[in-house]
């Protein structure tokens, strides 16, 4: 692996969110609440004279989310079970894009670069959850397949019912249990499988106390007393929190994509942390990975990265590219 490996930065605008995104702008509440009337409820002028919505509210946040999903990507049917994570869906969309600029810039020669369109081209979503936002966005924009994987029951039939109900979904997304909490790829990967790219939105926390201390630190922010905070997100144990956090989370991941090496092209992840993309990156040295890929994102005042690593040499990506792509 190299010893600096390539940094790709996202400063393109002030705004900082990839120019595909569809969630540049400012939210048209009354655009948005005509795709999803049971929106309007919450949509309130606030002090500076403008619609907004009250964001430490999770029924205001998942209306909110319900109408962007519907509105942007054709999507006549969502809906979470309560308390499971309800996303920001334009920093899940920025994951998709920037994913899909990486695939781009895989490609060597430069006439013949475009990102990988259709259903042949296959991702997997790590713990997919009950929004399946991933498929959904990524399916809508590039035509995408996805393999969705979870361990939680619930989430899995949330997850299905969204597919069940979207015509476009429901043609290109599988989805498969993990019977194993402590895997992440084995038993969810077949050996015919052949993955173009993984996403995961890792179990940020390590316990569920300090879930509860990071979310009174963005009620905090948002105005609102700490002392009557409330999960404005939601998520579940096995979305939030997993023994040893993000850490422990993205090392077995690594760990075990060694032994799908031949099977994907890109394995990738957010994080959240810099402290925890360090270390990563030490496990990645050890892995003996062919290459690494860092993207530097930003919704806001919030910033985050994907990691990106590939164990396939030069020839191996180019053999890849002409057969699949």
């Amino acid at each position: 692996m190299p010893s600096n490996p390539r940094e790709k930065s996202n400063e393109l605008n002030k705004s900082k969110i990839h120019p595909k995104n569809r969630h540049r702008d400012s939210y048209d509440f009354d655009a948005l609440s005509a795709t999803s009337p049971e929106l309007k409820e919450y949509v309130k002028v606030n002090e500076h004279g403008t619609k907004s919505i009250h964001f430490f509210d999770p029924n205001a946040v998942k209306a909110l989310n319900k109408a962007l999903i519907m509105h942007f990507y054709d999507i006549s049917y969502w809906d979470i079970p309560k308390d499971y994570l309800c996303p920001p869906i334009p920093g899940r969309a920025d994951y998709i894009h920037y994913v899909a600029e990486l695939m781009y810039d895989s490609i060597p020669t430069v006439k013949y670069r475009k990102i990988p369109r259709g259903s042949d081209i296959q991702v997997l979503d790590v713990g997919i959850g009950a929004n399946c936002v991933y498929p959904i966005v990524g399916q809508h924009e590039y035509g995408w397949s996805f393999i969705g994987s979870e361990i939680d029951t619930g989430a899995i039939q949330a997850a299905r019912k969204i597919i069940k109900n979207n015509a476009g979904l429901s043609r290109n997304v599988s989805l498969r249990i993990q019977a194993n909490p402590k895997n992440i790829f084995k038993g969810v990967l077949k050996k015919e499988d052949r993955i173009d790219v993984t996403l995961c939105n890792p179990p940020f926390f390590s316990s569920a106390e300090e879930v509860q201390k990071a979310n009174r630190r963005k009620n905090s922010n948002l105005k609102k007393q700490a002392s009557k905070a409330k999960l404005n997100f939601g998520g579940t144990h096995t979305e939030l929190w997993c023994e040893g956090g993000e850490d422990a989370f993205v090392g077995q991941m690594i760990q075990e994509s060694k032994a799908f090496a031949q099977s994907c092209f890109w394995f990738t992840t957010l994080i959240s942390k810099e402290s925890h993309l360090n270390k990563a990156l030490k496990a990645l040295r050890r892995t003996n990975v062919h290459q690494v890929e860092i993207i530097n994102m930003a919704q806001g005042n919030k910033t985050s990265r994907v990691l990106a690593w590939t164990f396939l040499n030069t020839d191996q990506q180019k053999h890849w590219i002409k057969t699949r792509w």
